[in-house]
């Protein structure tokens, strides 16, 4: 008897759980009730261009999946920002071409075409998804690639007239308006075609559908107009078309679906390198995408609570939500529409904005993915060499201009000092000086790039009430700071003093009387009786938020403010807001209306607050207080993963870098970038540092004596040598090596103290 065969006796005869890999403590349920459509149980890869899973809510914010909504109207491919793309729906039900609404009836002429679902069916992992369709009376699960989705449904019956619906206008958050939708037989087993959509983002999705069996008809509808038994369908509006199977009872109709930006080509291209290999085996590409997740999963290794290695674990999957929008070949479409090919099938990644990523989703792709850090700063330079422009949002590859920042610098300055540098650096300075001295503007065709007030930032110091948010001038000048560390790191003395000294441009707002960032007009005035919580002038945030937004010069923060002033506050907001589970749930992007909010983790611009003691002289509360949002703010159930709009990983990416204890209050744009130390959630955490920092090194944080009461630092050591001070090399962690804490259940407040 060999030893593995001992111990699976040994464990079925005494009841002990199986050994779990990382992937299997993923929960893709997890905040998917009152989420953006972006977040959901979908089936996907890494960076996969398909997100393919279950729509079930009516066209308005927030729409898309709703764990609380026991129906689903159609398994959708795309859910990006801004970006939906061809629902497939199986429907044995009276024949209609609408999907139905969420609250409408499921029986008679207005029910649609969507089906109810029986919850207790409905499972997930990573890579796969499955439910039974209850009005449908079939079983539905669904795998997918990069660009393709794949589609098994199970009958539990016998059926004349099947259908798979076809559904090109279906609702969604941001709407969809499909200018052109065609479709054209090409053999009795596969569909070709185009859905022309024209919402938020305009972009032509082409897409080819195989079926592992012929089907008797395919037939088009706009409105309620159908033509039957067609070989070609072009249409605009509320559109799609269906095929009609005769299926047997526990028969499987399979569908693959291959998708591209770019032309028809791209998508035979794309099934050729991604399922053609497969053949028809759906668990085959099920377990290579579950595979997939977990050789990236595994890069690092945490032990302890079983509840907290569950939440590490989906926020770790969740890190990772963005998209690929190039084919596999490396051709793309330009946001002027031009198809472009990149060099070495390099991929061109897109998604939601970098607002604020430089804090903890940029430091995690750096420690496990530099490839996929590498990738972006590649993405950032293709665009601005065939635009001119880089892109903070490049949903679908197209400028956008959200958030009015460009923190995309931060994360191409931040890569090249963590020596990630693939690329000609000649071109990045170029881009990031362009960026830096060049006004925004909107580009044709396209959305905004650039910072779109930068004159009147340069000319006032500041961004005026009449011009623009208050909140530019913060933002701009961060950025100033690490324009100033890749000019310094290159040489450029004299670029460097320019944008240094503009860096120190937050001042400029800063109210000496009130010790407030406020806004002003191009006068100067200061908004007379102005209530710090109010949001005038300010993105998703309040004036109280933004104040402790200087993230290159928390130092000159604490001066200007005060160390006791600056301590006294902020202590204030993280006791007033444990109420509120460190999130404004009130806050309204469309008023001026003041809520008397302090800590808001469920927005991007406060997510550093925890770790502002650290610079103030109280490094325990920054201990005491990222505990707390890691225990409070963070659920594991779909009703509380996350009390905010996680942002393809922003949040989630917070949740794992504050679990090891590590953090990066500047971006780690300097020469020698550092990561800020608070309590490890963790008593051991290894990270599988990335081969390009050597073969087989580790990074261990080991936490002695850490519990859910034991959250103080009483002492550490770094490779057996003593670490007194809250800070931690980059350069240090790379080497591989070792960083172990004593905790405790008091402060100590000697250590750290800088």
């Amino acid at each position: 008897m060999n030893k593995l065969f001992s111990m699976i006796c040994l464990s079925a005869l005494f009841g002990c759980s199986p050994v779990k890999d990382p992937v299997d403590y993923v929960d893709i349920f997890v905040g998917t009730s009152n989420s953006r459509a972006m977040l959901g149980p979908y089936a996907a890869v890494p960076y996969g261009m398909v997100q393919l899973g279950a729509d079930n809510q009516d066209a308005h914010w927030m729409g898309g999946y709703e764990y609380s909504i026991n129906n689903v109207k159609g398994f959708t491919h795309i859910h990006a920002w801004m970006m939906n793309g061809l629902m497939i729906m199986p429907a044995v039900q009276d024949f209609v071409t609408w999907e139905g609404s969420s609250s409408s009836p499921y029986r008679g002429a207005n029910a649609g075409y969507h089906s109810r679902i029986l919850k207790e069916t409905e499972k997930g992992e990573p890579g796969y998804y499955s439910v039974f369709l209850y009005d449908t009376d079939c079983q539905a699960e669904l795998t997918a690639t990069n660009h393709c989705g794949f589609h098994k449904y199970t009958f539990a019956n016998d059926y004349d007239n099947a259908r798979i619906m076809l559904d090109l206008n279906y609702p969604a958050e941001y709407g969809t308006d499909i200018h052109e939708g065609y479709f054209k037989v090409i053999s009795d087993q596969e569909i070709e075609g185009y859905a022309d959509t024209r919402v938020a983002g305009d972009y032509i999705l082409h897409y080819n559908i195989k079926f592992n069996k012929p089907f008797k008809t395919f037939n088009g509808w706009k409105d309620d107009k159908v033509e039957k038994n067609i070989r070609e369908w072009k249409s605009n509006g509320d559109c799609g078309g269906f095929v009609e199977f005769d299926v047997k009872k526990d028969e499987s109709v399979l569908v693959q679906v291959s998708l591209s930006l770019v032309d028809q080509q791209g998508c035979k291209n794309n099934y050729e390198a991604e399922l053609k290999p497969y053949g028809w085996d759906f668990d085959a590409v099920h377990q290579a995408a579950k595979q997939e997740w977990n050789t990236l999963l595994s890069k690092i290794e945490v032990e302890g609570d079983e509840a907290d290695k569950k939440k590490f674990y989906t926020n770790l999957y969740r890190a990772y939500a963005k998209q690929t929008w190039s084919d596999a070949d490396g051709r793309y479409r330009d946001p002027l529409e031009n198809i472009q090919q990149t060099q070495n099938k390099q991929p061109m990644y897109g998604g939601d904005a970098f607002w604020n990523t430089f804090w903890n989703f940029n430091p995690l792709l750096a420690l496990i993915s530099p490839d996929i850090l590498n990738n972006w700063v590649l993405t950032q330079l293709e665009l601005f060499d065939k635009t001119g422009w880089t892109n903070n949002g490049p949903t679908g590859l197209e400028h956008t201009g959200i958030m009015e920042v460009t923190h995309e610098i931060a994360l191409m300055v931040g890569a090249y000092q963590k020596g990630i540098r693939k690329y000609d650096v000649n071109k990045l300075w170029e881009a990031v000086y362009h960026n830096a001295t060049e006004e925004g503007r909107r580009i044709e065709g396209s959305g905004y790039a650039g910072q779109r007030n930068l004159n009147a930032y340069r000319k006032k110091g500041y961004v005026p009430i009449e011009t623009g948010a208050a909140c530019q001038t913060l933002d701009y000048a961060y950025t100033d700071f690490c324009t100033a560390q890749l000019a310094k790191a290159l040489g450029k003395d004299k670029e460097y003093a320019y944008f240094i000294e503009r860096s120190e441009n937050w001042r400029n707002q800063f109210n000496q009387e009130t010790k407030w960032q406020t806004p002003k007009d191009s006068a100067g005035n200061w908004i007379a009786d102005y209530d710090i919580f109010s949001g005038y002038k300010w993105i998703e945030g309040n004036g109280w938020q933004y104040t402790w937004y200087v993230p290159h010069n928390i130092k000159g923060l604490v001066e200007t403010m005060g160390a006791d002033l600056f301590n006294k506050r902020l202590e204030e907001g993280f006791e007033k807001s444990v109420k509120h589970r460190f999130a404004a749930h009130a806050f309204d992007r469309h008023q001026e209306t003041a809520f008397e909010y302090y800590i808001n983790h469920g927005n991007e611009g406060n997510m550093q607050a925890a770790y502002l003691f650290n610079y103030s002289g109280k490094p325990w509360l920054t201990q005491k207080y990222s505990r707390a949002i890691l225990d409070i703010y963070y659920g594991d159930e779909p009703y509380d993963g996350w009390q905010g709009d996680e942002d393809e990983g922003q949040m989630a990416g917070w949740f794992v870098m504050s679990s090891l204890g590590l953090f990066e209050m500047n971006g780690g744009v300097t020469s020698d970038p550092e990561f800020d130390l608070s309590s490890p959630l963790f008593p051991k955490a290894t990270i599988h540092l990335d081969p390009m920092y050597g073969e087989g090194k580790t990074f261990t944080i080991i936490a002695k004596n850490n519990s859910k009461e034991n959250i103080y630092i009483q002492s550490a050591t770094l490779n057996g040598k003593p670490l007194n001070t809250p800070k931690l090399k980059w350069s240090d962690v790379i080497k591989g090596g070792e960083l172990v804490y004593e905790m405790g259940n008091q402060p100590n407040e000697n250590w750290g103290k800088e």
